[in-house]
């Protein structure tokens, strides 16, 4: 399916577009809110500064996917693949990405406030100066993340990964971080824990 067709077929009403074949496809700006995307192949697609909110991209593919500013307020991303994928400044409150694999996601600035992103891989993924504030980050493997100038007020860091992570500047206040592994973790005054 191409873009022009999704497109048309959602201003028609339509919203089950599951397990769908857009790859590549060129989606910059549409408004897709409240839209079936799960299991679909999404590998390279450009939704930078679409609105996807309330989204179900339940086990969709999104590697490489271009996300820049994208709003999933309250979206569905559970188990999806978003390796490499660009979500820069993108609106991810409240959303559920449990289980995601977002190795090497750039989520610099990205709004992750009050999300779901339990047992995901994070592994050095960018998420500097990124919104975590309430976060869900019940063990997720943060191994090598850039954490740095993050909030995480209020995290739930409990059973996280966090070896080599780079948490210099990140504001952990009332963050839960029992049963956390720090292991080589830089901490907010440059020292790394043993």
């Amino acid at each position: 399916m191409d873009n022009e067709e999704l497109l048309r077929r959602y201003a028609a009403g339509e919203r089950d577009f599951s397990g769908v074949d857009l790859s590549k496809a060129d989606l910059y700006k549409a408004d897709l809110s409240e839209i079936n995307l799960s299991g679909a192949n999404l590998t390279q697609v450009n939704l930078s500064r679409a609105t996807l909110r309330k989204a179900n991209l339940g086990q969709a593919n999104l590697t490489q996917a271009n996300l820049t500013a994208l709003i999933l307020i309250e979206a569905n991303l559970t188990g999806a693949d978003l390796k490499n994928a660009n979500l820069i400044a993108a609106e991810l409150g409240r959303a559920n990405l449990s289980t995601a694999d977002l190795t090497t996601a750039k989520l610099w600035k990205a709004n992750l406030n009050g999300a779901n992103l339990s047992q995901a891989n994070l592994t050095e993924a960018d998420l500097s100066s990124a919104d975590l504030v309430g976060a869900n980050l019940n063990q997720a493997n943060l191994s090598g993340t850039d954490l740095s100038s993050a909030n995480m007020i209020t995290a739930d860091l409990n059973g996280a990964r966090l070896c080599r992570a780079n948490l210099s500047g990140a504001n952990l206040w009332k963050a839960n971080m029992s049963n956390t592994d720090l292991q080589g973790a830089t901490l907010s005054d440059g020292t790394t824990h043993p």
